[in-house]
């Protein structure tokens, strides 16, 4: 499923082929959280934005509209139109962030809805079931996400849970892969490493589940408020006891430096609200930094976005007309700038892969690694 097409230091060139199509990876994922873009953007719009992987989330569609619903629609395929591969998160992450509305137990985790405040029960079996009604190309384990920083204590104990429910994740999805009813019996399973900001239980863990022989593997946990040197040793020091021949998916990162930092350390699959968040904030990104689209000094501006770019926001409309937009408090703006960010983000990696492709990419790592994140 996974080819190994090339590689420059850590860095990896590849194809992650899934029922739904091929994936050339290092690649982003772009994130539709309840089935759309936040920032009116449709599945369909995608397709102009380089889009490769459309994630969604269990958590969010299983409380709205109800996975059962999506089933009789005949999955998020149809249901949102978008027919490339989905990756759907297992809720593990939003159900552990109602801190105040949840309590573990080995069987999972009992949690009231943030919404209407009703008890819900999720663990493994549940979580699989919601993804197999969903109809993903990816189901993501359920894992427990902790508080960063954490007791070392708790950390390894949570690990081992993750451990298990992973193990019950594996069972209950070959089970349902061989229902007769099943809208994708051919359903991924991605295993989530854990361990917090200490190595060596990131390490162990990661080689318990790569002997349990998944599609693919991701590294969880990261990006919540720890300094960015900290996510960069743990990914330099998981990576090597990763499955070479599997995907490797860093979860919810990043800046576009986070991504060719990660890139340069062995990293495959990429997602991140960011680019959505940013851009219905006026915030854009460039090959020559970040731009505040609401700064008075593009009031007159007659230039794109990004004079480098080719997306369909800068091909047509200019700094001052998005700014003026923004002002005037119109939807388009939002739409535009969340279509220029994620064009943005899904050239950023396909740049990347060419560059390995021609053995360029430590020189083009070198040049862009300070650029990209400067405020201008």
């Amino acid at each position: 499923m996974y080819q190994l097409l090339k590689k420059e230091g850590a860095a990896r060139r590849g194809q992650f082929d899934t029922p739904h199509g091929s994936v050339q990876t290092p690649a982003f994922m772009n994130v539709a959280t309840a089935g759309a873009i936040k920032g009116a953007v449709s599945a369909h719009d995608l397709a102009d934005l380089k889009c490769q992987v459309m994630l969604c989330n269990t958590y969010h569609l299983h409380l709205r509209p109800g996975d059962k619903l999506v089933h009789d629609f005949g999955g998020l395929h149809s249901f949102t139109g978008w027919q490339g591969p989905i990756l759907t998160d297992s809720g593990g992450f939003q159900v552990f962030s109602l801190s105040k509305l949840r309590k573990i137990k080995e069987e999972g985790v009992h949690f009231s809805s943030h919404i209407d405040g009703r008890k819900i029960f999720m663990g493994p079996e549940e979580s699989m079931q919601i993804q197999s009604h969903l109809g993903s190309t990816i189901a993501m384990a359920f894992d427990e996400c902790i508080e960063n920083p954490s007791p070392y204590d708790y950390v390894a104990d949570s690990c081992a849970r993750t451990v298990r429910w992973l193990k019950r994740c594996r069972q209950e999805m070959t089970r349902l892969n061989g229902l007769p009813d099943t809208l994708n019996p051919q359903q991924m399973l991605f295993g989530i490493n854990q361990g917090g900001t200490f190595d060596d239980l990131r390490v162990a863990h990661m080689q318990e589940i790569a002997e349990l022989d998944l599609d693919g593997y991701a590294i969880g946990g990261l990006a919540v408020g720890e300094p960015a040197e900290d996510m960069y040793r743990i990914i330099s020091a998981v990576e090597t006891f990763m499955p070479v021949n599997k995907p490797r998916y860093l979860m919810g990162v990043g800046t576009p430096v986070n991504i060719l930092e990660a890139v340069h350390r062995g990293v495959d699959l990429f997602d991140c609200v960011m680019p959505t968040r940013n851009g219905r904030h006026a915030h854009v990104f460039t090959w020559e930094g970040i731009r505040n689209l609401l700064n008075e000094k593009y009031q007159l501006d007659h230039a794109p976005i990004d004079e480098h770019c080719d997306c369909p926001t800068c091909r047509r409309y200019s700094r001052a007309y998005l700014r003026h937009l923004f002002k005037s408090g119109e939807m388009l703006a939002m739409r535009l700038c969340v279509m220029h960010n994620l064009y943005f983000y899904n050239t950023l990696l396909e740049r990347i892969r060419a560059a390995l492709d021609e053995g360029q990419f430590e020189a083009f790592y070198q040049t862009h690694r300070l650029v990209l994140d400067k405020r201008i």
